[in-house]
């Protein structure tokens, strides 16, 4: 496969200001809300995120845990992480959130999934079936949280 088919993105424009949509992301505690898979069960409280090699831990709806490691971060416009096993390393796809204010009110806000280095044979169903649509899902959620502050 080509690396551009081990992209998915997605992009929206929200009614709402770029800090407010960044705290939902950045919270571990309140991605569970607006995760439109439906994989998410909890997180810790408290475990902002706030800079790249921070790592946050989250439950899983199945019970497992996977232990996301920030690599990319500017405070209210970017965050991404790579997802492992808990005491493993990243098994190479990402998660990326980029948000782009459009005033004070709106924010154009793309979310990216990209596996072009997934190394784990078992996760290559799963990766293939995360696409844009599935993306736009979550965008939506966190539309309906952000507009509604």
């Amino acid at each position: 496969m080509s690396d551009e088919q081990r992209i998915s993105t997605a992009s929206r424009r929200i009614v709402a200001p770029a800090a407010r949509i960044f705290e939902l992301i950045a919270d571990p505690a309140r991605q569970p809300e607006w995760d439109g898979n439906d994989n998410l069960s909890d997180a810790a409280p408290g475990g902002r995120v706030t800079a790249v090699g921070e790592v946050f831990a989250m439950t899983l709806t199945n019970g497992a845990v996977r232990e996301n490691h920030v690599v990319e971060f500017e405070e209210g416009r970017l965050i991404a992480w790579k997802p492992a096993e808990e005491g493993a390393e990243p098994v190479g796809h990402l998660w990326r959130w980029e948000l782009e204010p459009d005033g004070d009110t709106s924010t154009l806000v793309t979310h990216t999934y990209d596996w072009t280095d997934l190394h784990d044979p078992s996760r290559l169903a799963r990766a293939r079936a995360t696409t844009p649509d599935r993306l736009r899902s979550s965008i939506d959620r966190l539309a309906g949280i952000a507009e509604n502050g």
